[in-house]
C-alpha cells in the first residue's frame, strides 16, 4: 500500500472519529444557538482576506521561496482545520460554537478557497494556476467534518444511552489513530520537512500567532468563545490545502511544505490548548 493511501485512510478515521465524538456531546440547538451569537461576518473576512495577506506579507518579508510561498498561501485559504472542535474539547472551551464553525467553513472553503488561492498567488512569481475539483473537494469535506458530526448529533438525540456508551470508546480509538496518523505522516516526511528552512517556518509560525491574536479579539464575548475563533482562524485545513496542491503542484515540493507547516500549526495549537487548560486562565 502506498505511504499516500496509508496516510489518508489515518487520517479520515481519526477524523471522522473524532468529529464524530464531538457531535455525540452536543444538540443542533446548541450548535445553532452558538452560531447565531458570533460575530460571523468578521470571523469570515479575517479567515478568507485577512490571513492569506498575512501569509504572503510575511513570506516577502522573511524572503520565503516560492514553493514555500505557495504553500502557505495554500493552507491561509482553507480555515477551520477540523481539529478544531477537539482542540476546543481539550482547552474546554465552547464546544457548540467549535462545531458549528467547523462544520459551516469547510462547505464556505469549496468555493473560497480556490478564489483566494487564485489572486494570493498572482502576488507569487511562476506560481502558475490552480486547478480545482469543486464537487470532489465537497465529497471529501462533507465525508470527513459534516456527515460525522451530523451523526453523532443525531445518536446524541435520538438514543442518548447509546451516545453516552459510544463516547468514551470513540475518543479513545479516534484519538490513538490521531496520534498514529501524525506520528507516521512525521516519521515518512521527516527529510522533506527538513528542507523547508527556517524562515517558512518562522514565517508561518508568525502567521499563526498572528492570526491566533486576531480570532480571539473577534471572538467576542466570554474566553471560551474567543478561544474557538483563535483557534480556528491560527489553525488551518492541512488536509484541503493538500488536496489543492496535489491538483495543482503535484511531484513539486509544494506537497512537502504544506505538511511541514501544517504540522507546525497543529504543535502551535497544541501548545495554546496545553496553555490554556493548564496555565493562566484567559479573560
Amino acid at each position: 500500500m502506498k505511504t499516500e493511501t496509508i496516510i489518508r485512510l489515518l487520517t479520515i478515521s481519526a477524523l471522522a472519529g473524532l468529529l464524530g465524538a464531538v457531535g455525540l456531546r452536543l444538540t443542533l440547538k446548541q450548535v445553532t444557538d452558538s452560531l447565531r451569537k458570533c460575530r460571523f461576518l468578521p470571523i469570515l473576512f479575517a479567515n478568507f482576506v485577512v490571513v492569506p495577506a498575512l501569509a504572503v506579507a510575511a513570506a516577502r518579508l522573511l524572503g520565503v521561496g516560492r514553493e514555500t510561498t505557495i504553500a502557505m498561501v495554500l493552507l491561509a485559504a482553507a480555515p477551520f482545520a477540523p481539529v478544531v472542535p477537539v482542540f476546543a474539547r481539550l482547552a474546554r472551551a465552547d464546544l457548540a460554537l467549535a462545531a458549528g464553525l467547523t462544520t459551516v467553513f469547510p462547505v464556505l472553503s469549496a468555493f473560497l478557497t480556490p478564489i483566494v488561492c487564485e489572486l494570493a498567488l498572482k502576488t507569487v512569481a511562476d506560481a502558475g494556476a490552480i486547478r480545482f475539483d469543486l464537487f470532489g473537494v465537497l465529497l471529501t469535506l462533507v465525508a470527513t467534518i459534516t456527515l460525522p458530526l451530523g451523526v453523532g448529533m443525531l445518536i446524541h438525540h435520538q438514543r442518548p444511552t447509546l451516545g453516552q456508551r459510544l463516547l468514551r470508546p470513540v475518543e479513545v480509538v479516534s484519538e490513538a489513530v490521531g496520534a498514529l496518523s501524525l506520528a507516521f505522516v512525521t516519521a515518512t516526511e521527516l527529510g522533506a520537512i527538513l528542507q523547508t528552512g527556517w524562515q517558512s517556518l518562522l514565517a508561518m509560525g508568525l502567521v499563526a500567532e498572528l492570526s491566533l491574536g486576531l480570532g480571539y479579539w473577534l471572538g467576542g464575548g466570554p474566553a471560551g468563545s474567543r478561544q474557538v475563533v483563535a483557534l480556528g482562524t491560527s489553525n488551518r485545513n492541512i488536509a484541503l490545502a493538500l488536496l489543492v496542491a496535489v491538483q495543482s503542484f503535484a511531484g513539486t515540493p509544494v506537497m512537502s511544505a504544506v505538511v511541514a507547516n501544517g504540522l507546525l500549526l497543529i504543535l502551535l495549537g497544541l501548545a495554546h490548548v496545553a496553555y490554556w487548560r493548564f496555565g493562566r486562565k484567559p479573560v
